[in-house]
C-alpha cells in the first residue's frame, strides 16, 4: 500500500481521505534543519515506534519497536549520529522520543535523508499522532491516533509515502 500526502493536509490511502497536519512551512523541497517544511518526495516507511505503556503493539507489516525512556533522535547536523536514533543522555542536540504528551505514542520513521544522511538537510521526519486541533508540525505528517493505526494496518515493508508538492 502506498500513502499519498497532499495540501491542504490530506492523506489518501486505500480509497480513503483522511485529515492530517503538515509542517508549519507547508510542503516543499527541504532547505535545511528547522525549516518547518514537510519534504516533497517518495519515502519508504522504515519502522514504527510505539509507547508500550499506553497501547498495544500496532497491527502492521512494518517493523515495530517499543519505545524506551532513553530513546532520542539526533538533530545536530555536526554530530556523526545526525538523523539517527540515539540513547539518552546524549551530549548533542536531540529530540526526546518518550514524551509526556501523546504525539509520539506511535511514530513511523520515514526514510528521509537517511540513505545517505546529508548533514543539515533535515532530520526526524516522522508520521505521528496529531495535536487535537491539527496544529502544524516541524515538518512531520500527523494524524489522529485512530487514523494512524488504521493506515498502519495496511502497510508492509514495501509501502511508501508520497508527499506531493502543492498544486500551482
Amino acid at each position: 500500500m502506498n500513502i499519498i500526502v497532499r495540501d491542504p493536509g490530506e492523506i489518501l490511502y486505500d480509497d480513503k481521505v483522511l485529515r492530517c497536519a503538515l509542517g508549519r512551512g507547508g510542503i516543499g523541497p527541504k532547505t535545511g534543519e528547522g525549516d518547518g517544511l514537510t519534504p516533497v518526495g517518495i519515502y519508504p516507511l522504515r519502522s514504527v515506534f510505539y509507547r508500550p505503556d499506553r497501547l498495544d503493539r500496532p497491527k502492521t507489516g512494518l517493523l515495530t519497536i517499543p519505545l524506551l525512556h532513553t530513546d532520542g533522535w539526533c538533530d545536530d547536523p555536526g554530530h556523526i549520529d545526525y538523523n539517527r536514533q540515539v540513547r539518552t543522555p546524549f551530549e548533542a542536540s536531540h529530540e526526546k522520543m518518550w514524551r509526556k504528551d501523546a504525539l509520539y505514542d506511535v511514530v513511523v520513521v520515514l526514510g528521509f535523508n537517511d540513505d545517505p544522511v546529508r548533514p543539515g538537510l533535515g532530520s526526524a521526519i516522522f508520521m505521528h499522532v496529531a495535536r487535537p486541533e491539527y496544529e502544524s508540525t516541524e515538518g512531520c505528517v500527523a494524524l489522529t491516533l485512530k487514523d494512524l493505526l488504521s493506515v498502519l494496518e495496511g502497510c508492509t515493508t514495501d509501502s511508501q509515502i508520497e508527499i506531493m508538492p502543492p498544486a500551482p
